[in-house]
């Protein structure tokens, strides 16, 4: 099958299976991105702290980590259709406790819930776009280009639906997304797949990659990029806001500008990632991020806060996709290594949001997102050590 026409040569009831997958990774796009918009909005309509805002966020990236296991076993007894439309719904009971209460607990579930359906979703819709398609590159793509496009489109929702309802318009944004997922749920219903997926040839199912330095240097890298990453998704429009620096409309704009910039970055990084070598790359894109960011916090002029975001954006684009693929070699022999790279890199996500928060609450909020800086240093001494290390392989835990 060739790239440039896989569509093409796919039957009725493949297409309709791709044709869904898109849709749904689009809707996927919008809400996964569109949780720092509301964070503020949230916030202070049920009078939130910032410590139980951050909580949120990572209550969010702990439902995306553990939907990896709950996504692989779950098939084994529903069968791949059911799992996937059960797992879905969880994204429909998430954004009503928001609608409905404040109650922390809750509140925390309901994020909980929206990330246990993003990274559900994330796993179906790569799995089955990749079997149709015969591993299309140009499939795969173009699916991943759609979730940008959602994630982009989130902030003008929330845009949209304040600007009808004021300070209450981000239930209406909520009920969208709810919508959205009652149709991806109808949409997967009628999708004829095979219940069980292809049969993976056996390979090696140790965990002597962690005895990889190589792999243990780039796992710090993944650690300290998602802390970075997830933190600033998430708590970007809330600093602006808290901050006084813009309006929330701004902010919200700004958010849109981010991902618009990464999405331009992660085809550049694509396009140059054969003619550069990894460890200029990364280097750059590492140092990049960092001094974006300094620029970020250092100013309230709108002009460089806006240029300080699509070079923090445009930065931050090639460094997930670059990791991984320093470590290609190790990730084709164990199978595990993935998903041990993921996990550790979720770890981050997770443990960041809620430190940014009672940061916040105890310094103020530049505090909060001052320490990221710590996340972004600390990546980049990771980033030196990958660069600066020898091609032998080494137990990364010999000289600790």
């Amino acid at each position: 099958m060739k790239n440039q026409s896989f569509y093409t040569q796919l039957s009725k009831d493949q297409k309709y299976v791709l044709n869904c997958c898109f849709f749904v990774f689009a809707v996927n796009g919008l809400y996964a991105m569109i949780l720092g918009s509301l964070l503020p909005l949230i916030s202070m309509e049920y009078g939130l702290s910032n410590t139980v805002s951050g909580g949120l966020i990572s209550a969010h990236q702990v439902g995306n980590l553990i939907s990896g296991f709950i996504a692989g076993v779950l098939p084994l007894y529903l069968g791949r259709k059911k799992s996937i439309i059960f797992l879905c719904s969880f994204v429909v009971m998430g954004f009503l406790i928001m609608i409905l209460t404040g109650n922390p607990v809750l509140l925390i579930l309901g994020f909980l819930f929206t990330g246990l359906s993003r990274g559900s979703i994330s796993n179906f819709n790569n799995t089955m776009v990749n079997e149709v398609s015969n591993s299309s590159p140009a499939a795969l793509n173009v699916l991943h280009s759609i979730f940008a496009v959602g994630a982009l489109t989130s902030p003008f929702l929330v845009i949209v639906s304040t600007n009808i309802s004021g300070e209450l318009g981000w239930k209406i944004a909520a009920s969208v997304i709810i919508v959205l997922a009652i149709i991806s749920m109808l949409l997967f219903s009628r999708m004829k797949i095979d219940n069980t997926g292809k049969k993976i040839e056996k390979k090696k199912k140790s965990y002597e990659f962690l005895k990889n330095r190589s792999f243990c240097i780039s796992a710090g890298i993944m650690f300290f990029y998602l802390c970075a990453e997830a933190t600033i998704n998430g708590w970007m429009v809330k600093y602006f806001i808290d901050s006084n620096i813009m309006t929330i409309e701004y902010a919200q704009m700004l958010a849109s500008l981010l991902w618009l910039v990464i999405l331009a970055g992660r085809l550049t990084c694509a396009f140059w990632g054969d003619k550069v070598s990894k460890k200029v790359l990364l280097l750059t894109t590492s140092c990049g991020t960092a001094a974006f960011y300094l620029l970020l916090l250092s100013t309230h002029n709108l002009k460089i806060i806006t240029i300080a975001i699509m070079g923090l954006g445009f930065s931050m684009a090639g460094i997930y996709p670059t990791t991984i693929s320093t470590v290609g070699d190790i990730i084709k022999e164990y199978p595990m290594a993935m998903g041990v790279l993921l996990m550790l890199g979720g770890i981050g996500a997770i443990i960041m949001p809620i430190i940014t928060g009672a940061l916040s609450d105890a310094f103020g909020i530049l505090a909060g997102m001052g320490a990221i800086v710590g996340a972004i240093v600390l990546m980049i001494i990771c980033v030196v050590l990958s660069v600066t290390r020898k091609k032998e392989h080494v137990n990364c835990f010999e000289k600790l």
